[in-house]
């Protein structure tokens, strides 16, 4: 059962413009990444079913985050089909993420209520993304796809809410550059959470970078 409602979880992922997605098979390790977004800023938050315990490890961080993360939005991400959707809407997800467009998931969301993000690259699929009950669209991959893309799906669809995952670098140019063909959000991962950077157990970078992603969110926002 989602703890938070589906248009807060909608609000709070445009708010800040960060997604931050992340993988770990070692739940303290989650815990830390989890801890380090929250306290950088970032209130919604993706974890990537791709590792054969995943699910064990989410179903611990949802209790975690309703006891210490107080306010966010806890999704799960690369969800290929409508069980899998359920088993962990079951377990608390605020929101389903998947790379592409299954109409079954977007479903099994609906009857929960909650966010639905498909994975679209093309203006046919965010047509079929939107019939089925998606209110955000994850374009992916950002960096085949490019940011002309989204500025060119502004003209027929001004509307289209597009989350970018895929190439986001956590820099002035790269925020810049997708916040000005008009992103609704970025999703971030690998670039957030380097792999050295996890190994050696530096949090605080961590912290201080999803900070200063939002803040450079911020600053172009209130210049455009």
């Amino acid at each position: 059962m989602a703890t938070i409602d589906k248009n807060t979880t909608i609000v709070l992922l445009n708010e800040t413009g960060i997604l931050p997605l992340f993988y770990h098979a070692d739940v303290e390790i989650a815990k830390q990444v989890l801890t380090a977004s929250y306290k950088g800023g970032a209130r919604a938050f993706e974890f990537t079913n791709r590792g054969a315990n995943a699910y064990e490890v989410f179903v611990e961080l949802v209790a975690y985050a309703l006891e210490s993360l107080p306010g966010l939005a806890l999704g799960i991400g690369t969800v290929y089909d409508a069980e899998t959707a359920q088993k962990y809407i079951d377990a608390g997800a605020d929101f389903v993420v998947a790379p592409f467009t299954n109409p079954e998931v977007g479903e099994v969301c609906k009857n929960a209520d909650i966010p639905w993000i498909p994975g679209i690259a093309t203006l046919t699929e965010i047509f079929h993304a939107l019939k089925g009950g998606a209110e955000v669209v994850k374009l992916f991959p950002g960096e085949v796809v490019g940011s002309a893309f989204v500025k060119a799906v502004k003209g027929p669809m001004p509307h289209v809410k597009i989350v970018v995952t895929g190439g986001v670098q956590p820099t002035k140019e790269s925020i810049e550059e997708w916040f000005g063909a008009g992103a609704y959000g970025v999703g971030m991962g690998s670039n957030l959470f380097p792999k050295n950077v996890i190994s050696e157990g530096n949090y605080a970078w961590i912290e201080e970078k999803v900070a200063e992603s939002i803040s450079l969110i911020k600053e172009f926002r209130a210049k455009a």
